[in-house]
């Protein structure tokens, strides 16, 4: 089988010139394609004029040796790779049903979910713990705070729950971290096995969309649970139980996990287990400070929601094009390095989606975006975001490093922007115009708000830090010259996006263990090595395999 890539076609073609096409770029007759398989499918919108269609594909033909002989010089063609997954290793027959500790997972969010799914696909029949509720009482909780029909419960919401804070999410599927080893098609193979659409495999920025993303997760615990494994929801892993470790080569102040303390008393034996907690996990960071895990604080970054009509968007990018239905919502992404030294850069793009309230914690006001598989909402939006600095976690440091003063600083800002939004989870908006222009919104203009519970007009300047609302200013008329109308004076404003990426990251060593815990291998986007479901999942599988190698070596 060869891989072709980069095979153009307009807009408009039809399947016949597909094949057309490959013939053309291969230099074969008809006779000699015995078959070809869509790989990926993008699209190279750069000349709104002459918008294509960009195709990898496998490819079968008759003389495959006389083929790649022949074109030994095009890079775009080559032996199709091997990305089938091999587990990397097997429990013994019976493995955790007489005695033995099983391996826990601690969090259903992505990372947890696939950790889980690959120990149980290698036999280690793994306990996963997870502090919310599953999908289904989560949904009804969640949606029924943002319709105000019922209270915010504290540990079934937009962050806590089965799925973890992704299933209230475009559900993207894309994803930056480096890859060789192909576990991010595993990924999807899995979630299309799970219910998600198989369009996933093949197009260049995948989604699965917020309630397809419930029959999905349903659809993984299906399948732990088939392959031996337990979930157990409700049941929030309220501290580590170690033990020091002594002797010789032995660090000062190293221990080896040996238990699990859950909220309700009970304690569970473990010598293993993948900590997935998710980047809202709060108390988790507290507990594990106090418990001496090793904590370092991360990079995250700050800001607001920025809403436009989709159908702007669509032109902005499309053209005449827009609306074409080989193209769907459009995205964009943008940034800008403000003259202050501060970045401004758009994150979670949500074409035709809602702005959602992502708060867990009462008395805090925090916003996120998401849409549905058909991204056929009214408006488009973003996070528009600003890298926090240093400076910015002075002054809640409790102490020089203070790996919790990003939490601190998280706080403090949901804490303001429930205020302003006049302390009923009502957001803070304004219209972009008024930002821009310095003065605070009497009342909205003709784009209308999509967050739930509702919106307050106000002066986002009282929001954030002066340095990130200057940046953002600056960067508001730059991105509207890259992408026109992006500048509408009611484009709307709505803060505050704070919970981008978790504020800590949990050191852990090459084998992915704590660098001064045994057994405790942190992971995903709470342990600080994800960013979003892709990049999460992915480290879940590496976690597991991590996991299983220690469990084998063990006596």
């Amino acid at each position: 089988m060869l891989r072709l890539s980069e095979v153009r076609l307009p807009l408009d073609h039809g399947p016949e010139e597909l094949e057309q096409a490959i013939l053309r770029r291969l230099r074969i007759p008809r006779e000699r394609l015995l078959n070809h398989r869509l790989i990926k499918r993008s699209i190279d919108a750069r000349r709104r004029d002459r918008i294509q269609l960009i195709y990898s594909l496998d490819v079968e033909v008759r003389g495959q040796s006389a083929v790649l002989r022949k074109h030994r010089a095009d890079k775009r063609l080559r032996l199709a790779p091997d990305t089938r997954y091999r587990l990397v290793a097997k429990a013994p027959h019976g493995y955790g049903l007489e005695g033995t500790p099983r391996p826990v997972v601690i969090g259903a969010g992505p990372c947890g979910y696939f950790a889980a799914l690959l120990l149980a696909q290698m036999g280690f029949r793994p306990l996963l713990l997870e502090r919310g509720q599953p999908v289904k009482q989560r949904t009804a909780d969640t949606f029924g705070f943002w319709r105000g029909n019922g209270p915010l419960k504290a540990e079934s919401n937009a962050q806590f729950g089965e799925g973890g804070a992704g299933t209230f999410s475009d559900g993207k599927l894309y994803s930056q971290v480096s890859d060789p080893e192909h576990y991010g098609r595993k990924v999807l193979e899995e979630l299309v096995a799970s219910g998600a659409n198989q369009e996933i495999l093949t197009v260049h920025r995948p989604h699965i969309g917020t309630f397809k993303l419930a029959t999905v997760v349903r659809g993984l615990r299906s399948r732990i649970e088939a392959l031996g494994g337990e979930v157990r929801f409700g049941a929030r892993v309220e501290e580590l139980i170690l033990e020091p470790v002594s002797g010789s080569g032995a660090a000062e102040g190293f221990q080896r996990l040996v238990g699990l303390k859950l909220e309700d008393g009970s304690t569970i034996p473990c010598r293993q287990a993948v900590l997935a907690p998710g980047h809202s996990a709060r108390d988790t960071f507290a507990m594990l400070e106090r418990k001496g895990v090793a904590m370092v604080a991360k990079p995250f970054a700050v800001g607001f929601r920025i809403e436009h009509p989709q159908r702007l968007i669509d032109q902005a990018r499309w053209g005449e094009s827009a609306g074409h239905p080989q193209l769907g919502a459009a995205e964009y992404k943008l940034v800008h390095h403000a003259s202050n030294g501060r970045s401004v850069y758009s994150f979670c793009m949500c074409p035709g989606g809602l702005v959602v309230g992502a708060t867990s914690e009462p008395g805090r006001v925090v916003t996120n975006g998401m849409s549905q598989h058909s991204r056929n909402e009214r408006n488009a939006n973003s996070g528009l975001v600003v890298p926090v600095q240093p400076e910015d976690l002075a002054p809640y440091e409790r102490f020089p490093g203070d790996p919790l003063a990003g939490v601190a600083f998280q706080r403090a800002l949901e804490e303001q922007a429930f205020a302003l939004g006049g302390r009923d989870y009502s957001a803070p908006a304004q219209r972009l115009e008024d930002f821009l222009a310095d003065r605070p919104s009497a009342a909205l203009g003709a784009i209308a708000p999509s967050y739930q519970p509702g919106v307050q007009p106000a002066d986002l300047r009282q929001a954030l830090p002066a340095p990130m609302i200057a940046a953002l200013q600056e960067a508001l008329p730059v991105f509207a010259k890259r992408l026109e109308g992006y500048d509408h004076p009611d484009a709307l404003l709505t803060g505050v996006e704070t919970r981008t990426s978790s504020p800590v990251r949990l050191p852990r060593t090459e084998a992915y263990e704590s660098t001064n815990v045994a057994g405790l291998t942190p992971a995903g986007e709470g342990a600080g090595y994800a960013g979003g479901i892709l990049s999460a999942a992915i480290d879940g599988i590496r976690a597991a395999e991590a996991v299983a190698k220690r469990l084998l070596a063990e006596p």
